[in-house]
């Protein structure tokens, strides 16, 4: 595949960019017509009996280049990049301006400000059973060594003209400090490689890496939920913008089929590269149905 460098921001500073902080990677099998609305014409999509791999990435930094921030990244689906596949990113909302612009400009991003309201509530310990008080003999128990918590994510776009409830994240977590939560999982490298481009602020077709180094378990998935209709529009908001907005929603809402924690996160995100015309005509050759 023919690339070429994209020129970065100043704000940022000279790629990699590094982020640190924790994240939750949800992968979901999304409708193959609801993520070819997202996906250039070029390109195929990785799919089965109607259905491709999708989901979000809801990531929270501790240390960025654009400081403290949370970050929205829905998944619409999987492109073949032979020998390989690549994900491509629907919508990104974040909590930032800067990294909203950063996105935009330079990584070709969907990009959106948004407001993350957090709520954390407490869950009632559940009665042991026989078997539990066992496990707990041996050290494997986990009901009596850690509380657990539920916390309820209110993501909601905003811009000049309106505010936009997108999705409700409902997460059960540990309580940090506990014996159990000590236990994060193996640590792991590893690379997700990504299409982007195509927007009105960067009509260019990219690609980029995210290289990362976390420690990661498999959890509960989390639950997601359409808020009630709290959005205020403005009577000229283009249909368009209302169809993305619906069709977001849709891939946040569909069925998810794993659910990994990523925490003692450090992303490292290369520079895009701009995917040649001459690259891309050949590409869409080899994979039109």
């Amino acid at each position: 595949m023919e690339v070429a460098e994209t020129k970065c921001s100043s704000g940022y500073g000279k790629p990699p960019w590094i982020f640190k902080g924790s994240a939750l990677y949800q992968l979901h099998l999304v409708k193959s017509e609801t993520a070819r609305a997202f996906i250039p014409k070029e390109f195929r999509l990785v799919e089965a009996f109607g259905y491709t791999l999708g989901g979000f990435f809801l990531a929270s930094y501790e240390d960025s280049p654009a400081g403290v921030f949370d970050e929205l990244v829905v998944i619409a689906g999987t492109v073949w990049n032979p020998p390989t596949s690549c994900a491509w990113a629907a919508r990104v909302l974040v909590n930032s301006g800067d990294a909203c612009d950063h996105g935009r400009k330079e990584v070709g991003l969907p990009s959106q400000v948004a407001k993350f309201s957090k709520k954390i509530t407490a869950i009632p310990r559940q009665r042991k059973s026989k078997f539990s008080g066992f496990l707990d003999k041996i050290g494997l128990g986990t009901a009596s060594s850690s509380t657990k918590s539920c916390m309820d994510v209110l993501v909601t776009e905003t811009n000049d003209r309106s505010t936009t409830d997108i999705c409700n994240i409902n997460l059960t977590a540990v309580v940090p400090g506990m014996k159990f939560d000590k236990w994060k999982g193996p640590a792991i490298k590893m690379s997700l490689p990504s299409f982007s481009g195509r927007t009105e602020y960067n009509p260019s077709l990219l690609k980029y890496s995210c290289n990362i180094e976390c420690r990661v378990r498999a959890v509960r998935a989390a639950k997601v939920s359409r808020p009630s209709l709290t959005s205020k529009q403005d009577a000229e908001e283009s249909l368009s913008e209302h169809e993305r907005q619906n069709l977001t929603i849709s891939v946040m809402l569909s069925k998810p089929i794993l659910a990994l924690e990523f925490s003692c996160l450090k992303m490292q995100v290369e520079a895009p590269v701009v995917v040649s015309q001459h690259s891309t005509s050949r590409f869409a050759t080899t994979v039109t149905d």
